[in-house]
């Protein structure tokens, strides 16, 4: 998804992914108070502070990332666009089956990271649900956003 926004953009587009960040760059395992986490922060700050537009992109539990992304909305005023991917788990298993990365972890080890409807308090963030297609939620997203 965050791809797609970026190659439907004229305009530069940040992608932080958090998995990379976290299991590429780190070699961490979901800890409380991880280094990507700081590293996502201070990612989308440079970004944003350079004119970029941000997509944070990732399985980002509340638990562990909603203070920090609270303190980016904070911190960045003006128009902000905040996602949410409502996706049951087994259809959450079915599309990572079709990713490159389909093998770095199984659908045990996706049970234990799921977390039903874990929405932010703030910012408000909008639900997109299995519905949308992946152009569909792509579509919507730069047109909302105004990242055309």
């Amino acid at each position: 998804m965050a791809e797609g926004i970026r190659k439907a953009s004229s305009q530069r587009v940040a992608w932080i992914e958090q998995d990379h960040i976290r299991r590429t760059v780190f070699g961490e395992l979901e800890e409380p108070d991880g280094a990507n986490i700081t590293a996502i922060e201070q990612l989308a700050d440079l970004a944003l502070s350079r004119g970029f537009h941000a997509v944070v992109e990732g399985i980002l539990p509340t638990v562990r990332y909603g203070e920090m992304l609270a303190r980016l909305a904070r911190r960045h005023p003006g128009p902000q666009y905040w996602y949410y991917l409502d996706i049951p788990f087994e259809e959450t298993v079915r599309r990572h089956a079709t990713r490159l990365k389909a093998a770095a972890f199984d659908p045990e080890a996706m049970r234990e990271w799921y977390r039903h409807r874990d929405l932010l308090t703030s910012p408000t963030e909008t639900v997109i649900d299995e519905l949308s297609t992946l152009d569909e939620t792509v579509d919507r997203i730069v047109g909302e956003s105004g990242v055309r």
